[in-house]
C-alpha cells in the first residue's frame, strides 16, 4: 500500500504543479534568484525553492539566532537561513570547494547578508570543531558529503541547545537509502541517530528532509 501511495504522489507532483507552488509560496527576490543560477562548472544541486522556504520557516519558528550549515555550494540555502535569523543572529556555513565559497560570499553580499553570514572553507569534519566556542546553536542544516552525515549529526546533537533543530537534506539518498553500501549504511545511521535523540520526522519532500528537535 505504501509503495502505491508513493507512486500516486509522484504522479500528482508534476513539473507544472511544482512550478506553480514554488511561484506562489516561495517566489524569489533578486538575491535568491541570483544565487539559484549556478555558474558554469559548478553542479546545480541546490535545494528547491520550496525546500529552502520550508527550512527558513522552521528556523523562524524556533527563533534561531546561531545557525551552522554544512555544505554551502553557492549560497542559495545560506540566504534562506540568513533571512530567518533573529536580530543579531549569525550563520556559519562550511564549504569544501574554495571556488564555490567565493561565489557564495558574493551571493550573500548581494543579498545583503555579508554582515551576518560567514563562509568557511574546508572539510566539515575539520571546520566544525573550530565553531564549538560559539555553541550552543539553535539549528544545524546538513547538506554535504553523505558518508559523513552521522558525524555531522553527532556534532550537531552535541552542540545544539535543547529544542534546537537538526536538519538533513537528501535523506532518501537518491533512492539508495536501503542499499547495502557504505553510503546507505551511513545515511541509515544518520536517520537512527537523529531519531534516538530528537523528536523527529523525515518529511516527504522530493529528496527527503530529516527534521529533528533535540530533546
Amino acid at each position: 500500500m505504501a509503495d502505491s501511495v508513493t507512486r500516486a504522489g509522484d504522479r500528482h507532483a508534476t513539473t507544472a504543479i511544482l512550478d506553480y507552488v514554488n511561484r506562489v509560496h516561495a517566489a524569489h527576490d533578486a538575491g535568491l534568484a541570483r544565487a539559484f543560477e549556478v555558474p558554469d562548472g559548478i553542479p546545480a544541486i541546490q535545494i528547491s525553492p520550496s525546500d529552502g522556504k520550508l527550512i527558513e520557516l522552521l528556523l523562524r519558528l524556533v527563533r534561531a539566532a546561531k545557525v551552522v550549515e554544512v555544505g554551502t555550494l553557492v549560497g542559495y540555502s545560506a540566504i534562506h537561513l540568513a533571512r530567518a535569523l533573529a536580530p543579531g543572529g549569525h550563520l556559519w556555513s562550511i564549504e569544501y570547494e574554495p571556488r564555490h565559497a567565493e561565489v557564495a560570499r558574493a551571493n550573500l553580499a548581494a543579498a545583503g547578508f555579508a554582515d551576518r553570514a560567514t563562509v568557511l572553507v574546508g572539510a566539515g569534519r575539520d571546520v566544525l570543531p573550530t565553531l564549538a566556542p560559539h555553541a550552543p546553536f539553535d539549528a544545524v542544516f546538513i547538506d554535504a558529503d553523505k558518508g559523513n552525515y552521522p558525524h555531522y549529526a553527532q556534532w550537531a546533537l552535541d552542540h545544539l541547545r535543547p529544542g534546537g533543530l537538526v536538519l538533513g537534506d537528501n535523506a532518501y539518498l537518491f533512492g539508495e537509502l536501503l542499499e547495502d553500501s557504505a553510503r546507505g549504511r551511513a545515511m541509515r545511521a544518520f536517520h537512527e541517530l537523529v531519531a534516538a535523540h530528537c523528536d523527529s520526522v523525515c518529511a516527504t519532500t522530493p529528496e527527503g528532509l530529516v527534521i529533528g528537535v533535540k530533546r
